[in-house]
């Protein structure tokens, strides 16, 4: 695979990367910053998010309309998300609307005027979306989850915020947060289709020029825990999510972790799959997941199953996800191997994916890493890693988080029972 990544830091220490696809008509651009949920205070649990809904709302030069506008114009595309650890704003546009895109990213960023009343909707804007959340279970159950494993602390309170928090925030709060936190050193612009690198750096230095200069950022280390959370609810299924500690980033774990998660609940043909939906008729949707942090990671399982199900379906669910510590075959080493690499490839042919790709290559190893590199730590996972892996995992305390019609749910110390090696 031909890759033409390039990457040059501005003596502000803003970091500028390119991938570079002539086959293309379109460029993905975006700005990535590394702040998100984790570096908030308690009393401003939400604030990263609420920032990054108020960055649209209108700057010194346009208003939230205008914003929408102008990109939609030229057929662009112009969104944002936060996440624990960072938060991005991205657009897509024709190669020729390169400019204009990075012109409108830089003025949400740098010249943002967090009108009050623009911010008292907005704060109610999400405070739906919190509600949103907390109507559909199968969302709301992984901040549940979340929260369970690492108890009062900032990686474990929620993305949205909860209402009265919400609520609180002032224009001053927003605005304050963007000034320590969005500094160039921090920062991470990166684009790719159709377009020339020097050419992009010198129009990123040119709309990205007044940056705030920040502050100290408060990182509060992961500390993973474990623990249960439950809650009734009159609902037509009951969601289950179980899970242990998960790795790093940059832990040495990391491919065997995502072979793992692969062969055990990432696809039809995955144990969980198979023995869960296939073979018993349990679950609808069962699969595992795997979030990975730079200091520690978070490794589940989640299903949903009636009421009457639910009660042959925890054990299940817990005995094969322990099973794996054992008896894995390099046949299911192997296809798990060929899923990854085939997505990570597919993956690639999307500007979108290889924006995204790069910039989070360049905010977890401060390098962009190659395909080829990837691709053979991939090959390099064998049996007896992926084993190895489960065992580390499954050695910590689980985490358990229920939702829904709780009669036929064991209680938690025999679920946890049931999760102890």
């Amino acid at each position: 695979m031909i890759e033409d990544v390039r990457v040059t830091t501005l003596p502000s220490g803003l970091v500028v990367a390119t991938d570079v696809v002539p086959t293309v008509e379109s460029v993905t651009l975006g700005a990535w910053v590394a702040t998100g949920t984790r570096h908030e205070a308690p009393a401003v649990n939400g604030v990263s998010h609420l920032l990054e809904h108020m960055a649209f709302k209108g700057t010194r030069r346009r208003d939230a309309r205008q914003i929408a506008e102008e990109i939609e114009a030229v057929g662009g595309h112009l969104n944002a998300y936060t996440s624990r650890d960072n938060t991005a704003y991205y657009a897509r546009v024709l190669r020729e609307d390169t400019g204009l895109a990075l012109d409108i990213l830089g003025d949400i960023l740098q010249n943002s005027v967090f009108d009050a009343e623009e911010l008292g909707r907005e704060r109610e804007v999400v405070v739906q979306e919190i509600h949103q959340a907390l109507d559909t279970p199968d969302d709301i159950i992984f901040d549940y989850f979340q929260e369970a494993a690492f108890p009062d602390q900032a990686l474990g309170r929620p993305v949205l915020g909860t209402v009265p928090v919400v609520r609180s925030l002032t224009r001053d709060c927003v605005d304050g947060y963007l000034r320590s936190t969005y500094a160039p050193e921090r920062m991470v612009v990166a684009a790719s289709g159709r377009l020339e690198h020097d050419a992009f750096v010198e129009a990123v230095a040119r709309h990205f020029d007044a940056l705030p200069t920040g502050g100290p950022l408060v990182e509060e280390p992961g500390r993973y825990r474990g623990g249960c959370y439950r809650e009734e609810r009159d609902l037509e299924q009951v969601h289950v999510v179980l899970g242990f500690e998960g790795v790093s980033n940059l832990d040495d774990a990391y491919y065997p972790l995502s072979v793992l998660a692969t062969l055990h609940g990432g696809g039809m043909s995955s144990r969980l799959f198979q023995e869960i939906r296939e073979k018993r008729g349990l679950a609808y949707s069962v699969y595992s997941f795997s979030s990975c942090y730079q200091d520690t990671g978070l490794y589940g399982v989640y299903a949903g199953t009636g009421e009457a199900e639910v009660a042959e379906l925890i054990p299940v669910l817990c005995e094969e996800t322990l099973r794996v510590v054992e008896g894995i075959t390099a046949e299911e080493v192997n296809r798990a191997r060929a899923q990854l690499k085939a997505s990570l490839l597919m993956s690639m042919e999307s500007t979108s994916s290889r924006c995204e790709h790069l910039a989070r290559q360049l905010q977890v190893h401060g390098r962009p890493v190659p395909m080829a590199e990837t691709l053979e730590k991939l090959d390099a996972v064998q049996v007896a890693d992926v084993e190895a892996c489960a065992r580390r995992l499954f050695a910590s305390a689980p985490t358990l988080a229920v939702i829904g019609p709780l009669s036929r749910v064991e209680d938690n110390d025999r679920m946890l029972a049931r999760l102890t090696l």
